[in-house]
């Protein structure tokens, strides 16, 4: 039996996917990473520290997307909705005499007071009112355990960064492949008024192909991650 597919709708008001970002700007890329997505899921497993086997288990499985805009979107259903840019000030405002607030303050590796008084500027974008139906290829020996986890998960799930909560629950099924998880994903955007944007499909095919550095290889205090090509195929594009 081939490895089967999970599919899991990732809605919210705001989304935060990670891809190229430095502490005093973070950016999001337009759609879900596959780390984004592989990290979702330790954390229902409640699976901490680097779990570099649990990773090379699903470093090669297919991941596929599905975008979608609610059909009254700004400029179209085609158009992209502007990304909210949210301004924070990090360490601003702790008494530096108490010594639980100092623990706030940001220092230097060595532990010591940073230039400039500990406080961080910094900018923090967010995807906003956009769903994505994501099939996640799982190996087939191990799809109840992932389904049980995503239905009751050990740590809260959240869309990309910790202050994006999901609207929708997570899993909606499990399916032999892609095509018949993204049936199921056309009928659920069709009740919740959405219509699709564009898909990503991991490996190259005729569309727009990219190349992402968001295969995990090993999660914790030292991530490591391995490239990965994929290809943006706009609504009404064919699959070559």
């Amino acid at each position: 039996m081939s490895n089967p597919y999970l599919l899991l709708w990732l809605e919210g008001p705001l989304q935060a996917w990670g891809h190229d970002s430095r502490f005093g700007r973070r950016d999001t890329l337009a759609f879900p990473t596959k780390s984004g997505v592989l990290g979702l899921l330790c954390c229902a497993l409640g699976a901490g520290g680097e779990q570099r086997e649990l990773l090379a288990r699903l470093a090669d499985l297919d991941l596929q997307l599905v975008a979608y805009n609610p059909q009254n979107a700004p400029g179209g259903t085609g158009t992209r909705l502007p990304l909210l840019r949210d301004f924070h000030m990090v360490g601003s405002g702790y008494d530096e005499g108490d010594p639980w607030q100092t623990l706030m303050i940001p220092k230097t590796n060595e532990g010591k007071k940073a230039v400039g008084g500990g406080t961080k500027m910094t900018y923090r974008y967010y995807l906003q009112d956009t769903a994505f139906a994501v099939a996640l290829q799982v190996p087939e020996g191990e799809s109840d355990i992932f389904i049980q986890a995503l239905r009751d998960p050990v740590w809260d799930l959240y869309l990309g960064r910790k202050t994006c909560v999901p609207t929708e629950l997570v899993y909606q099924g499990c399916f032999a492949d892609s095509t018949s998880a993204f049936v199921e994903a056309d009928n659920l955007a069709t009740f919740k008024g959405k219509v699709e944007r564009y898909r990503v499909l991991q490996g190259e095919h005729d569309g727009e192909i990219i190349t992402l550095n968001d295969v995990p290889l090993q999660f914790g205090p030292n991530k490591r991650y391995r490239d990965r090509r994929v290809t943006i195929l706009q609504s009404g594009e064919s699959i070559e």
